[in-house]
């Protein structure tokens, strides 16, 4: 399934029908009266937010929703059929934005979460509605009201509970595929990532989800390389884990590159928890292990982890760093294995 992450669709709601002008016709009723019904009202257009969806793929192809318009009323004081709802069934953690792109008009970060994006127009009175003691016979009814016309935006912004970030080629597929069952594609040139990947790891008998996106380069913000647009995906994640190429040539160097895209994104992303891990140490002896550990936590002021998503050397003292940061309610206890397999 292709991914896509924003989209914009067009919704108008349904028009309210229009009201009736009738009067009785029954022959032996002399003075009948007027009996013209209401109109119906118009469908409404709303978002849900449903399980099961991590694109907003079926979006590219359908654009315009259109719900239906209000049935008129008719004779025998009969109301017009109300217009069907149309409903937009979004990824979890979509955002819709006006037409600005700026504008958020609905967050829908929790399962079930609707919003109405367009309420459909009223359904006219008809002439029975306008009978007085003194205008027993009114030739008059409402039209119904015109439904609502809007261009939006969907944003989708993936739920994870951690999220990695580096540059190009720093490791950050690899660690996914080795600690998760997702199979993101690796290969040993820049830019292998086009899209965000998701995968769930577990540690200590607890799991939670990890989220992958493109690597960054110095200028993304400007729009260089594949851009920042990708990070929206994990502003929602409690905590972030930053690795740095453990064979590159300037470490140092590279680590402010991404802190440096972090703070020029904004939205607090550089102020989330994060944790910092020379990765590919499987490449380096120990004096060369030391000499980029020592200068990367004077750079970082804090401690870095070491790891190789390859040889799997401290993987799990990652996973285990990442879980301490990551609230209780976030977490999803892992089912325990039986011992010992039954066997007839």
């Amino acid at each position: 399934m292709k991914f896509l992450d924003l989209c914009k669709v067009y919704i108008r709601s349904g028009s309210g029908g229009g009201g009736s002008v009738s009067f009785r016709r029954e022959k032996f009723i002399e003075y009948g009266g007027p009996d013209g019904g209401d109109g119906g009202k118009g469908g409404s257009v709303i978002a849900e937010a449903v399980d099961g969806l991590n694109t907003l793929i079926d979006f590219r192809y359908q654009q315009h929703f259109f719900a239906e318009n209000g049935k008129p009323g008719m004779g025998q004081q009969r109301t017009g059929r109300n217009g069907d709802d149309i409903v937009l069934r979004v990824p979890v953690g979509t955002e819709i934005l006006d037409e600005d792109e700026e504008t958020v008009i609905a967050d829908l970060a929790t399962l079930g979460d609707t919003v109405e994006l367009a309420r459909g127009g009223n359904g006219g009175f008809g002439n029975l509605h306008f009978k007085t003691s003194t205008n027993q016979a009114p030739r008059r009814a409402n039209p119904g009201q015109p439904g609502v016309d809007r261009t939006l935006w969907l944003r989708l912004k993936l739920i994870a509970d951690a999220g990695l970030l580096g540059l190009p080629n720093a490791g950050k597929s690899t660690f996914l595929a080795a600690t998760s069952n997702a199979r993101p594609k690796i290969a040993d040139y820049p830019f292998t990532t086009l899209h965000p990947n998701l995968g769930v790891v577990g540690v200590d008998n607890a799991e939670f989800v990890i989220a992958d996106i493109p690597g960054l380069i110095e200028g993304a913000h400007e729009g260089k390389g594949i851009g920042d647009r990708f990070l929206g995906h994990v502003e929602r994640c409690a905590v972030l884990l930053h690795l740095v190429d453990g064979t590159s040539e300037t470490p140092v160097e590279d680590y402010r590159t991404i802190i440096g895209e972090l703070e020029a994104y904004g939205g607090h992303l550089a102020d989330k928890p994060r944790v910092t891990a020379l990765n590919k140490i499987d490449a380096l002896d120990d004096a060369q292990r030391a000499e980029t550990l020592a200068a990367l936590e004077e750079a970082s002021g804090g401690p870095v982890l070491q790891m190789s998503g390859v040889s799997r050397e401290g993987v799990t003292e990652v996973l285990r760093a990442l879980k301490a940061r990551i609230s209780e309610d976030r977490l999803r206890q892992k089912p325990v294995e039986d011992e010992a397999p039954w066997h007839p």
